[in-house]
């Protein structure tokens, strides 16, 4: 099988959703909780629950990038080994 993306794409991507599974958890850990500095404003969100299971459902889909993406510079790095030319 032929990776789709470019070896720098895939591994920058890995990176990327990791960052973002990273920080979009804790912000949705925070929202779930009603921390007073995300929704003790005026002018913040009144239903941190809510807010927090949105949050959580971009965390899936930045899951759903790393395993992608993952596969896609493994397939680079198994095809590296076997002696491809990389044009």
């Amino acid at each position: 099988m032929k990776p789709l993306v470019s070896a720098v794409q895939a591994w920058s991507c890995v990176v990327i959703s990791v960052f973002a599974i990273v920080i979009l958890t804790t912000l949705g850990f925070l929202f779930k909780a009603n921390h007073p500095e995300l929704v003790g404003g005026e002018e913040d969100p009144k239903n941190g629950p809510a807010v927090a299971g949105t949050v959580f459902t971009a965390v899936i889909i930045y899951v759903g990038f790393l395993v992608f993406c993952g596969l896609q510079g493994l397939l680079h790095v198994r095809e590296s080994r076997r002696g491809a030319i990389a044009l």
